[in-house]
């Protein structure tokens, strides 16, 4: 028996196939040389954007032709009927969804799926199977808490949940035992690491904490402000600085919010030459109305005060980005000063998007998709010939 995994999505969805990839393993399937011959095909799904949706779409009808095409003589010489296996974000809403109707969609729409796999029934606890042997991503946490207006995460992946820091040090210990050179931590939010974790100790309110014992010593919570107000208490800054202090050639993380990047953690990156230079800092838009739109917890002026913290500390700094364009109701005006921040800036690589409509967002119910395919294209285009054709001749 084999099986193969298409992954589609972040780095999140392809550290959660690792796992799925053991899963199978230690079940004694083995790996396909490609999708077609498999007698297991997982799709591991993602829903940010409806083209990587419309991706999943596309090939599960192949797959579902190719089972209508191969005839049944054949396929008993050749292999028993392939039985597909749906996860990832998709199959998160629908469990998510109390009333059942998405799942029961979710069946109408797919028929020949044979399984519907919620990504929580493949922990943490399972190693994954890694195939590239010199750089690792290690989860951290799962979730998010932020519930930007455009953003499906909260109701694919569900609220904010951290590993425990000691699970997570541990297996870095030990890839770093077997030769890997490069670790990157990968969560929704990797700076409000811990913040789960801190709350749920002895009940007491953020207020009351002092100090959290981690891995035997006692630790102070770090605090991250967002304008101006006490937001949450982290243990990233600490995380970061002792997987750093492990000896690996490079130590990266994603996806960080500006919002709660705090000084305490530039001082931990700037006093680690081996912690990245190259730092993911999503923006999304360049004007405070959109920003606020976008329930995104910062300004236009705190993110390029943020920038120019992290450059004034940090050495040979270099930032990438996540930019929507289209954003309902977004003027011409409103994107002009999201091209002003981008210059400002000099972002060395960026993620463009055209605003997709999503299902159970709050920009889904509050703002009408009122800007032409064509507009956004345009600006799509102003901004990748702005930012990313001086990253391909680089």
């Amino acid at each position: 028996m084999t099986y193969f995994i298409q992954t589609f999505g972040c780095a999140a969805n392809t550290a959660d196939s690792e796992r799925i990839a053991t899963m199978l393993r230690d079940k004694g399937i083995k790996p396909a040389r490609s999708v077609e011959t498999a007698d297991y095909v997982v799709i591991n799904t993602c829903m940010v954007r409806e083209s990587a949706e419309n991706r999943v779409y596309g090939l599960l009808h192949n797959l579902q032709q190719q089972k209508k095409s191969v005839g049944p003589q054949l396929i008993r010489l050749w292999r028993k009927e392939q039985k597909i296996i749906l996860t990832g974000c998709l199959v998160g809403m629908a469990v998510r969804d109390g009333s059942g109707k998405t799942m029961k969609r979710l069946r109408r729409k797919f028929p020949m799926v044979d399984e519907f796999l919620p990504i929580e029934e493949v922990g943490f606890d399972i190693l994954p199977l890694r195939q590239d042997k010199i750089q690792a991503l290690v989860p951290i946490s799962n979730g998010c808490n932020n519930f930007c207006t455009y953003c499906v995460v909260p109701f694919t992946r569900g609220r904010e949940k951290s590993r425990p820091y000691a699970e997570i040090t541990a297996e870095c210990l030990k890839l770093k035992a077997k030769g890997y050179q490069q670790v990157t931590l990968v969560g929704q939010n990797v700076n409000s690491y811990g913040s789960d974790i801190i709350k749920g100790v002895g009940g007491r309110g953020l207020g009351a904490i002092n100090t959290i014992k981690i891995c035997r010593k006692e630790i102070k919570p770090v605090m991250v402000k967002s304008m101006g107000k006490n937001r949450i208490p982290t243990l990233f800054p600490y995380l970061l600085e002792d997987i750093a202090k492990m000896g690996f050639g490079r130590v990266d993380f994603i996806s960080s919010n500006p919002w709660d990047f705090s000084p305490e953690l530039i001082r931990i990156i700037a006093g680690n030459p081996n912690i990245s230079r190259e730092i993911h800092l999503p923006v999304q838009s360049g004007d405070n109305e959109i920003l606020k739109k976008m329930n995104r917890f910062y300004t236009r002026e705190e993110y390029l005060q943020l920038v120019k913290g992290l450059k004034s500390k940090i050495k040979s700094l270099k930032l990438s980005t996540d930019i929507i364009v289209g954003f309902p109701g977004e003027t011409k005006v409103q994107f002009h000063n999201t091209v002003d921040l981008c210059k400002k800036v000099g972002f060395y690589k960026a993620y463009i998007s055209e605003y997709s409509d999503r299902p159970m967002t709050a920009a889904h119910k509050l703002y009408r998709d009122d800007i032409a395919p064509r507009e956004k294209k345009r600006r799509w285009l102003v901004l990748e010939r702005l930012i990313n054709r001086q990253f391909r001749n680089s």
